[in-house]
């Protein structure tokens, strides 16, 4: 950036995933009907502590995981249900990972094993890596589901 303007060339967002045409309109509909929808709080937000930041209980141990497998994670949000605490929903599940090696192999990983369940953009200017569930109202199953690829993600550095 000089003279205080940012630099036009680059975009703001990659999407990397492959969703259809036909699947990107049926989330449009999905969340209109959403908004629309009234959101009574059912449960309070569990969270517990990673390094000593609170995070969602449901995405800790994924985070733990990619931690410890060198994949430094910088946000997260588990969402988990608009009904379970609406005020404080993220109407997605999702986990940013910063630019490295490690992060696009389990990128590669996750999305083989996800598929198109899974969101994946690129942020250039800011070398980050935001993963998100694509189908609204499965928070909980994407939480599952990145912990799983966690659980199994090999690192190449520690392959032999």
């Amino acid at each position: 950036m000089e003279g205080g303007q940012p630099d036009q060339a680059m975009p703001d967002e990659i999407i990397i995933s492959t969703q259809t045409t036909e699947q990107w309109k049926r989330r449009r509909m999905e969340l209109g009907r959403w908004a629309e929808r009234e959101k009574i709080r059912l449960f309070p937000k569990k969270v517990g502590l990673l390094d000593g930041v609170e995070v969602d209980i449901e995405l800790l141990e994924a985070l733990t995981r990619l931690n410890a497998a060198g994949i430094v994670t910088e946000f997260s949000c588990a969402g988990v249900s608009p009904l379970d605490e609406p005020e404080e929903h993220s109407l997605y599940a999702y986990v940013t990972l910063l630019e490295s090696e490690s992060a696009r192999e389990f990128i590669d990983y996750a999305s083989r094993r996800m598929g198109r369940r899974l969101l994946v953009s690129y942020e250039p200017s800011h070398h980050r890596y935001d993963l998100s569930s694509f189908m609204l109202g499965q928070n909980r199953s994407f939480c599952f589901l990145l912990e799983t690829c966690a659980r199994e993600f090999k690192p190449k550095r520690s392959r032999h």
